[in-house]
């Protein structure tokens, strides 16, 4: 038998474990598979555990996910784009159930997610919307709906990493927060658009703080139920409304702002109790501290708030301002309804500065309404409005504010209501900016 060279075996024994090693994984079996420029594709796997890294560029293609036990962390200065696309070529990242994202950027490095069109440099305008679909978070926390969970808006049925809710309103989907949405909203079927942020059954054990909103073409931010708690959030430019909740929604909001573009928008909040049935439990209720809401003109028709189907909400030391209707609240024959929520108390207005809204005064700001036959006699409601209108400390007064600087030149500090929780931080002024503008420098909207 002939001697073999030692270095031949070596060599054939290496180039069997590459080929062994390179053939043990293929392309369609990774998580999030990535092409060679950063293009993100979800086959069914999910990003996987992954880090997108700061001073990277990433494309979403399609509906991207992170999956249940899967965690991705995105670095500050990293920029996510999606790719253009309408139904079912939408792009967007969605966080499922169980997963996590951990987006935390700076006020000098923010994380960015935009459309693949733009370049970062002005080729976008401030007001084009809907170039690709947003980001959308789902979570166990409990719902007032039948069955206790739903569909995301938008993800086929056929997609289970789309569904939301269960009983865990302490869960932790992650942190969100320098975070820059913008241009989103694409349609992904009959007239229906992507939420910026869609947080559907969010707990309050994930972080959401400095985020912006811009250029959306459906509402800003939308909460399917849920105890997600945000602070520091600015919402402008959309194209429907700039905060939206329902199906019980029951979180916490401090530091609000919304700014309407005065040809586009429809309300600043839009609040819903429930969907079905209407007067599940438990009712929508969140607290809400220091916003301040910005509309499009005494021209435009629009209301600043509406409050129906059962929904309930606190609203106290914040500032409305530039909007030809107030608070819309609806009172129908049924004995429950959004009236009776304020009868009972669950529903307030404390503390709130009111200026250039409706015809300036408490019968004009706060309005009841309904649809057809189901109206009831409106004139006990309005003269309860008047009277609760000066004893919950609400007033016409001008904050000296704009949309290009919301900080008031006329602090209103008077009167404020006391915090209630720990969570919220106990400033001396009302709306959402005190001395300084948080969202310079870092937002898409205070930086061009």
């Amino acid at each position: 038998m002939k001697k073999v060279d030692l270095r031949i075996l070596v060599a054939l024994f290496a180039i069997f474990v590459f080929g062994v090693t390179s053939c043990s994984k293929t392309d369609d079996q990774e998580p999030g598979k990535k092409t060679g420029d950063n293009t993100i594709v979800d086959n069914g796997n999910g990003t996987g555990t992954t880090t997108w890294k700061s001073g990277e560029t990433y494309f979403l293609e399609g509906f991207v996910f992170v999956n249940e036990g899967q965690t991705l962390t995105i670095e500050p200065g990293c920029v996510i784009k999606g790719k253009a696309g309408q139904g079912e070529n939408a792009s967007a990242l969605i966080v499922a159930r169980g997963g996590k994202i951990m987006a935390e950027g700076t006020a000098d490095s923010p994380i960015v997610f935009t459309a693949e069109a733009d370049d970062l440099n002005g080729s976008v305008s401030i007001t084009d919307r809907g170039l690709w679909g947003g980001l959308i978070i789902l979570g166990n926390a409990g719902l007032n709906s039948t069955p206790g969970e739903s569909q995301i808006e938008g993800i086929p049925t056929s997609e289970p990493r789309g569904r939301y809710g269960g009983n865990n309103d302490d869960d932790n989907s992650g942190i969100v927060k320098y975070v820059s949405i913008r241009h989103g909203g694409t349609d992904i079927g009959d007239g229906n658009e992507i939420n910026g942020l869609t947080l559907g059954a969010v707990g309050s054990g994930t972080e959401i703080d400095f985020v912006e909103v811009i250029a959306n073409k459906d509402d800003g931010i939308e909460f399917f139920g849920g105890t997600a708690q945000l602070k520091h959030v600015l919402v402008a430019y959309v194209g429907d409304d700039c905060f939206d909740y329902d199906e019980g929604f029951r979180g916490k909001g401090q530091f609000w702002c919304a700014i309407q573009d005065s040809n586009e928008g429809d309300r600043c909040g839009e609040h819903d109790g429930g969907t079905d049935p209407e007067t599940g439990t438990p009712f929508a209720i969140p607290t809400i501290y220091n916003a301040t809401y910005f509309g499009r003109g005494a021209d435009a028709g629009k209301r600043t708030i509406t409050f129906r189907d059962n929904a309930g909400g606190h609203y106290l030391n914040s500032i409305f301002a530039n909007q030809s209707k107030g608070i819309d609240i609806e009172n129908l024959a049924d004995a429950q309804d959004s009236y009776k929520q304020f009868a009972d108390g669950n529903l307030s207005l404390e503390g709130n500065v009111f200026w250039d809204v409706a015809d300036g005064t408490a019968e004009g700001i706060f309005k009841v309404s309904g649809s057809g036959s189901d109206v009831v006699d409106s004139t006990l409601a309005l003269q309860a409005f008047a009277t609760y209108f000066e004893t919950a400390n609400n007033v016409v007064a001008n904050p000296g504010i704009s949309k290009n600087n919301p900080v008031p030149s006329n602090p209103q500090t008077d009167n404020l209501a006391s915090y209630n929780n720990n969570w919220f931080d106990a400033v001396t002024y009302k709306g959402a900016f005190g001395a300084e503008n948080w969202a310079a420098g870092w937002t898409k909207y205070f930086s061009e």
